[in-house]
């Protein structure tokens, strides 16, 4: 599934090619993904200039003028690619909604297990809706400080893996994203939230920032369906530290290999879990 950093830079790619174009036409290819399209989507949109695209949680905006928000969500294996004026298009099967510009260019949605979203509010009530009533803070926002990661995290005895890719605790924060993050502060996944102490806390909070910045800068990790807006592949798969590197030595490890076995994988809340035993206590 896209996380924050992949959402990150299909957003940031949308915003640099079509923020203030016309949305000549919206072409819905089937009935719904997730959900069924809302009645009328296609009419309320149509005509309607893109003022600005931003990202909420691993949702993508698209305000729109006249006070409405298209809201995409690229599910398990989604993907929006910009398709330039004058560029041949063949729609694929997968192609389930394509964003028609009045300058001859297109968005195209295409998402092959179907469990993507898009839906439309007013923009001044996107964070009532159901999508965000529910959502916590941005971990890259100064709302998610050291000092309410700690708080948040006190009276859960849940382990800290699960905890810190729970929406309402803080957003974004996917299954690769925290195991990094983990393995940069030294912390074992397995470990009750509330164990965690204020030192632990703080490298816990800088780790995961840095871990999510330095995979937008790197357009994030490409490891099935996921490419860029612009159809290019992320590289920040090339700089994970643990992720999927189970029986390997750890980054920056001495270690015998044939004594510790290298990095272990566990299963937590039905996903992988990857960490070093020797590092992260």
């Amino acid at each position: 599934m896209p996380e924050l950093p992949e959402v990150e830079t299909v957003c940031r790619g949308l915003a640099k090619s079509i923020t203030g174009k016309t949305l000549a036409r919206l072409e819905l290819r089937r009935k719904g993904l997730r959900f069924p399209f809302p009645k009328g989507i296609a009419q309320q949109t149509e005509g309607r200039r893109i003022t600005a695209i931003r990202r909420r949680a691993k949702y993508i905006l698209i305000d729109l003028a006249g006070g409405d928000t298209l809201i995409a969500h690229l599910g398990m294996s989604g993907r929006m690619v910009i398709a330039d004026a004058g560029e041949t298009y063949t729609p694929e099967k997968h192609d389930h909604v394509i964003f028609h510009l009045k300058d001859g260019g297109r968005v195209v949605f295409n998402d092959a297990r179907r469990f993507g979203v898009l839906d439309i509010a007013p923009t001044a009530e996107i964070e009532q809706t159901r999508h965000f009533a529910h959502l916590g803070p941005e971990p890259l926002d100064a709302a998610f400080s050291a000092a309410y990661l700690q708080s948040a995290l006190a009276p859960r005895k849940t382990a800290i893996k699960i905890a810190i890719m729970d929406q309402e605790l803080v957003v974004g924060v996917g299954n690769i994203y925290a195991a990094e993050a983990l393995f940069e502060s030294r912390i074992d996944p397995a470990r009750p939230a509330q164990s965690l102490r204020g030192a632990e806390v703080r490298k816990l909070w800088a780790a995961i920032r840095k871990v999510l910045e330095k995979a937008i800068a790197a357009g994030g990790s490409s490891i099935r369906d996921y490419v860029q807006s612009d159809g290019e592949l992320g590289y920040f798969q090339h700089q994970w530290a643990d992720y999927d590197k189970e029986g390997q030595k750890c980054r920056g490890c001495t270690c015998p290999l044939q004594k510790t076995g290298g990095i272990k994988r566990i299963t937590q809340g039905g996903r992988s879990t990857f960490y070093c035993p020797s590092r992260q206590k």
